[in-house]
């Protein structure tokens, strides 16, 4: 086996210039999706040393492997139902022949695989995807050599992002839209450089990096992995969070311009029926509505608000745990391997039993296994996120309700439709938004984890569109900010044209801060002008609001 600490050294020398500015350190071990993101939107990568040495382990076990005589998945035997074919003959010494019949096989394994249809992927996404897997591979359990893991961190550090295509993976890995990294890495097909989409030879000879001829088991690491579904996974689980903070803070505005009653979620309100989540998001609202005239006496104050604001802890405390849940599988997502077969280092079988051990090996300097299985299953994660999804139009069916109480007398006795007297129309119409993005947002919750056939010599015959999950997931949460900023609209108008009733009414402090942040571009509104440049200001707001 080769001396490992000799390749990472000359590994390094290869980066000098594309770390020394990284900010973002990717280990394979605490990864997080801030991470991802930092990375999809621009900042550079930079690798630690000892994943670099994990990476070279795993590498070395699986040519142990094969040089033992292994049938190795994807190695010396073809993928799908060409498993029982023998692709390369690996015994003995890996010899030039070997090394040449095994760089035709990869080379071969991604062109037939790369087969993605529709628009190509947002460049930000893509980076995303990039970070995802090269964070994966440091895991040490994917079988790559270390040119494999040097390529994402030139491709991630000199900005040229592999055109992928955002359709085409049923979500049993996604195979075929990755294999596009593939083609990149080896100069072949498109990618996207400084601004500009051009083939993948001429970007890599301008930014200076060496094509690489993928061997062993380059080709499957590279496009056999989840890391498509798993790094818009990650953008949106930021972006959930966000959405989660200030939809509490649009509700309690909200609430205050409706009137409404605090009682649903007081402490021992909440005791009575003690799901954590809705406690939790109990505790949040009563902070956020601490020194709000809520709290004091009104004669004129229903007893029992409308379901969707008197039900707002349930609604919003689900929203909260499905954000926990999806957080927890995705960090252990990223920083795990679901590769096939995955490589095992410093492992001794703890069976007798053939069956148990037959993958396990022990080398001249490496022993561990190299493992067929089922890891690169999602559906942990994709079962999280529809769920998530349901949440999330139930939330907004309940945000398009409450709009549509603001507008009405009966509930809020304030004029109709939040009007002035300098107003015909006034909120009227703009009902109707909110009332499309919640119908698209509970046609978007429909599970579709469920919708496949067989597939691949009908081999492949589960699946869940895990990509189909995320695509649909990230349209919502964009529709809920739309949504929550057309709902923070009018509930600053209900709030002020409540104030100019009763100069004693009062906001909480933090629901004050947002209705200023709100007026320094969207006026009370007192004419009749265009609600589109209002709702957009709205909530271009709320995805940067940190208060």
């Amino acid at each position: 086996m080769r001396n490992p600490v000799n390749i990472i050294i000359g590994t390094l020398l290869l980066l000098p210039a594309l770390t020394c500015h990284a900010s973002v350190v990717l280990d394979g071990k605490a990864t997080t999706p801030e991470m991802i993101e930092r990375i999809a939107d621009g900042e550079s990568v930079i690798v630690p040393r000892e994943a670099l040495f994990r990476v070279d382990q795993g590498h070395g076990l699986m040519l142990e492997a094969a040089a033992q005589g292994q049938r190795i998945y994807g190695l010396t035997v073809g993928v799908g139902l060409n498993k029982d074919r023998q692709m390369v003959d690996a015994q003995g010494q890996l010899t030039t022949e070997v090394i040449a019949a095994s760089k035709r096989f990869n080379a071969a394994l991604l062109h037939a695989h790369s087969a993605g249809v529709g628009q190509d992927m947002d460049t930000r996404t893509a980076r995303a995807v990039l970070a995802t897997r090269l964070n994966q591979i440091l895991v040490g359990a994917s079988g790559v050599r270390l040119a494999v893991a040097d390529m994402y961190v030139q491709l991630l550090n000199k900005g040229i992002t592999p055109a992928m295509p955002t359709e085409g993976s049923v979500g049993e890995a996604d195979i075929t839209i990755l294999s596009h990294v593939g083609l990149t890495m080896m100069g072949e097909g498109d990618v996207y450089y400084k601004s500009e989409k051009l083939p993948a030879s001429r970007a890599l000879k301008e930014a200076g990096i060496e094509p690489i001829q993928p061997w062993g088991k380059d080709a499957l690491g590279i496009l056999s992995s989840n890391a498509y579904s798993t790094g818009m996974a990650a953008l949106a689980l930021v972006d959930l969070k966000q959405l989660a903070h200030v939809q509490k803070l649009v509700y309690a505005l909200s609430l205050q311009g409706l009137n409404g009653n605090v009682s649903p979620f007081l402490e021992d309100s909440l005791a009575l029926h003690p799901y954590p989540e809705v406690v939790s998001a109990g505790a949040q609202l009563r902070t956020i509505l601490a020194g709000s005239s809520l709290w004091q006496r009104d004669d004129d104050r229903a007893l029992q608000d409308p379901l969707s604001y008197r039900d707002a802890p349930y609604l919003l405390g689900e929203i909260d745990k499905s954000y926990s849940e999806d957080r927890q599988l995705i960090q252990l997502q990223l920083n795990s391997s679901d590769d096939n077969p995955g490589v095992n280092v410093g492992v001794k079988p703890e069976s007798d039993l053939w069956q148990a051990r037959r993958s396990y090996l022990q080398g001249k300097d490496v022993y561990g296994a190299v493992l067929p299985n089922a890891n690169f299953e999602p559906l942990p994660f994709v079962l999280a996120f529809e769920r998530t999804a349901i949440a999330l139009a139930h939330g907004s069916l309940a945000s398009a309700e409450r709009i549509v109480k603001l507008n009405d007398p009966h509930f809020t006795h304030l004029s109709r439709f939040l009007g002035t007297d300098h107003t015909l129309h006034a909120f009227g119409a703009m009902e109707k938004p909110p009332l499309a993005l919640a119908a698209t947002n509970k046609a978007l919750a429909m599970p579709v984890s469920m919708d496949f056939l067989p597939a691949a010599g009908d081999i492949e015959d589960i699946a869940t569109n895990a990509p189909e999950v995320l695509r649909r997931l990230r349209t919502q949460i964009d529709n809920s900010f739309q949504l929550t900023g057309i709902e923070l609209i009018s509930a600053a108008q209900a709030v002020q044209l409540r104030q100019q009733k009763d100069t004693r009414f009062t906001l909480s402090p933090q629901t004050q801060m947002l209705l200023d942040a709100l007026r320094k571009t969207v006026p009370f509104r007192d004419a009749d002008l265009p609600f589109t440049p209002q709702f957009q200001a709205a909530s271009t707001l709320l995805k940067h609001y940190e208060n």
